[in-house]
């Protein structure tokens, strides 16, 4: 009682004796607001016209209070106000506080007790002003003068909100155990309480963790008050079982949309609470375009077997580099079966989509695409042992056909001199999260060129979305504009854009990743029919398989990997051969860039302006190949061509790849001479099968790269070397 005194006394000097009076005077109970006529919010395609979902509009059954087991009221209260009882409706103290903080340092912050959380939903509004929780305030002291607690508690009971679209106490029981409200326990109770602070975040469905830690929190609470005793609570958890979602907007591939917008609307970025989407009456544009839309779910379901394996995924995500708006999201084949979302909340190794950030480095620092390495396998670079895919050879070859056929050991000289330092830092630059799992300071060693980091695919995304910008970075998103009940739009994206890397650069670096279309790794991307980059990308045990690359108005990755029943990584097994970067995701890839472009302008890319130059020695250290000891250096010729050729055997349903001889030649530049992967090792290449894999994992390499023509042409054959 004192302590309420003395807040009050405090709220009291900040208003003046006078001026508290007066306000306490003209702020009258207001009729309740229109929480019962909530509106439907809608979210459309990029057309603003096509609907996508809806977030739905209330569900609400009224109890009594009698009706909620004491132990679930007890339940609420220890999780949101355990001074109901004593205090007086309001928290004067909590309000100076939360006041003192807005004030000092801009953070939003609450301090309001059950009467006031009632008060805001059944009387006012969310929105973040002064004025707004100083009514509340006048009210909520009204309102605890004019009915009892138990009334003031069923009151709140029957509007709060508890996620799932679920008002009230009743809707919640059913919305998460199927049951009425009579029938909820005390571990039930106090899961529904956990979730009144953040239903999405502490939702079982979305996060066990945390909503297993605020469980306890509210039970532990419940002892601290001697609301449950000490045997009560040791039998008492998080529940066993809670219903799945059922709400049918959400099913299917097009709940990963609805799920992101969401998250995104109540984001930092936009800022509404959950209320305010699921009864605001709100028009949400987005940037998905519903033809891309339908592009991805189609190629993903034509490219991909039938049945699939227990745990395995698939995720596809495309954004325009112009705007930095995501067009289309494949997070996996329905939401109500897995409310994970494999773009946006998984993560995979990189594997070789990670080799164009040393690139990139290298290309900044003034090595020249006509630079050659050294194509041996095996070949110890600083004390690392590397091999190539298969072991396969090469003999002395440049960047561009070390990029098109991704060969390890080049790419692994090449880091050596960037360092991997470098490396990272451009692929922060590029469009990384700094605390990407496998990129922090600490893993940070050379055999990250081989995509060691396990990014989430939307990062991958939006890497190969900025190269397609040329070097221009624009933050992802997936929400256009926002428009209120009243037709008043209230929200507009202003995405950060900066440029990361400079045009000549990003020239250099499309034309390396356009060989690997043209006659790399990635060559069945030559079905486009269009200028196109990329990179295809395998890790160790074909635990993840890649493709990611671009057009100049289009970039998008496709990411295959599969988990065991811990959420362990496991080899990628879909009944043939090894599943690599250019077999199912390189098909999936092209699908879906094929349809998602139909009717679109085609565009080249800039012509490659060949920064740098192609210098003498590129290391001093000391490096074995095959088992014996060489240094590596550059050539300064201008022309570089490999020493072994090749002859691969193309499958028949493959008419985008040759047949016969596969020596390529570039017609762009003299220095661009390029072989694809050797089948027999020529005087100058030695070819191993048997030791390339394990080698790299034993030594924790992240990428054992990839896939010839039969590969690319048939994914259920193994790859010959």
């Amino acid at each position: 009682m004192l302590a309420w005194l003395g807040g009050l006394f405090v709220v009291g000097v900040v208003l003046g004796v006078a001026g508290f009076a007066t306000a306490y005077a003209l702020v009258d109970v207001p009729d309740p607001n229109e929480l019962a006529d909530a509106q439907t919010s809608t979210v459309y395609y990029s057309d603003g016209t096509t609907p996508i979902g809806t977030f739905a509009e209330v569900n609400r059954q009224d109890v009594d209070i009698e009706q909620v087991p004491e132990v679930v009221q007890h339940a609420v209260l220890a999780a949101e106000d355990r001074s109901f009882y004593e205090n007086r409706g309001v928290s004067p103290t909590g309000i100076v506080r939360a006041l003192w903080s807005n004030v000092s340092d801009g953070t939003q912050q609450g301090g309001s007790t059950i009467t006031q959380q009632y008060v805001k939903n059944y009387y006012l509004s969310s929105e973040q002003t002064y004025t707004r929780k100083l009514k509340e305030f006048f009210i909520a002291l009204k309102i605890d003068q004019q009915q009892t607690k138990a009334e003031t508690l069923e009151d709140y009971l029957n509007t709060v909100y508890f996620g799932r679209s679920a008002y009230g106490i009743q809707a919640a029981a059913q919305a998460y155990f199927g049951v009425d409200v009579e029938q909820l326990n005390a571990s039930q109770g106090a899961l529904l309480a956990a979730v009144l602070k953040a239903p999405s975040n502490y939702d079982p469905h979305n996060d066990a963790e945390a909503a297993a830690q605020r469980v306890d929190y509210v039970l532990d609470g419940m002892v601290e008050e001697g609301w449950l005793t000490a045997e009560e609570r040791a039998a008492a958890g998080l529940p066993e079982t809670v219903e799945d979602t059922d709400d049918n907007e959400l099913a299917g591939p097009e709940g990963y949309l609805l799920d992101t917008v969401k998250r995104e609307l109540t984001g930092s970025t936009v800022g509404l609470t959950e209320e305010e989407v699921e009864r605001g009456g709100l028009s949400i544009v987005t940037t998905f375009d519903a033809q891309a839309q339908a592009a991805a779910v189609e190629a993903v379901q034509d490219q991909l077997p039938d049945e699939l394996p227990e745990g395995f995924h698939a995720a596809l995500s495309a954004i325009d580099p112009a705007t930095g708006g995501v067009v289309a999201m494949y997070g996996g084949a329905d939401y109500l079966e897995r409310q994970r979302n494999s773009v946006t909340q998984d993560t995979a190794q990189a594997g070789s989509t990670f080799k164009p950030f040393t690139l990139v480095a290298a290309l900044e620092e003034g090595t020249s695409l006509r630079s050659t390495y050294s194509g041996a396998s095996p070949m110890t670079v600083d004390g690392w042992k590397v091999s190539n895919f298969g072991g396969s050879s090469y003999g002395r070859i440049n960047l561009l056909t070390a990029t098109a056929n991704s060969v390890n050991t080049v790419y692994a000289q090449l880091n050596e001199e960037v360092g991997p330092e470098a490396t990272r830092e451009v692929a922060i630059r590029a469009g990384y999260p700094a605390d990407t799992a496998g990129l922090a300071d600490e893993d940070t060693t050379i055999s990250n060129v081989l995509g060691t980091a396990s990014p989430h695919p939307i990062d991958v995304t939006q890497a190969y979305a900025t190269f397609a910008a040329q070097g221009v970075r624009t933050q992802w998103h997936t929400i256009v504009s926002v428009t209120d009940a009243d037709g008043t739009r209230t929200y507009t994206a202003s995405p950060a854009q900066e440029r990361v890397f400079s045009e000549d650069v990003m020239a250099d670096a499309t034309y390396a990743m356009q060989q690997v279309v043209q006659q790399g790794s990635g060559r069945y991307a030559r079905n486009l029919g269009r200028p196109a980059a990329g990179k295809t990308g395998t890790s160790s045990s074909n635990k993840s398989a890649w493709f990611a690359g671009y057009t100049p108005q289009l970039a998008a990755s496709v990411a295959l990997y599969q988990s065991g029943p811990n959420g362990e990584a496991q080899s990628l097994d879909l009944g043939g051969g090894e599943v690599t970067g250019g077999s199912y995701p390189v098909r999936i890839w092209t699908d879906f860039m094929e349809a998602a472009l139909e009717g679109t302008e085609e565009q080249d890319f800039p012509d490659p302006a060949y920064v740098g130059s192609s210098r003498g020695s590129s290391s001093s250290s000391s490096r074995s190949s095959s088992g014996s000891s060489s240094t590596a250096t550059r050539s300064s010729s201008p022309t570089a061509t490999p020493s072994p050729t090749s002859t691969e055997t193309a499958s028949p349903t493959e008419s985008a790849s040759p047949t016969g001889t596969a020596t390529a030649t570039s017609t762009s530049s003299p220095s661009a001479t390029a072989t694809s992967r050797p089948t027999t090792a020529g005087p100058s290449a030695t070819s191993s099968s048997s030791d390339g894999d394990a080698e790299e994992e034993s030594e924790g390499a992240a990428a054992r790269e990839e896939e010839d023509a039969a590969a690319t042409a048939a994914p259920s054959a193994a790859a010959a070397q």
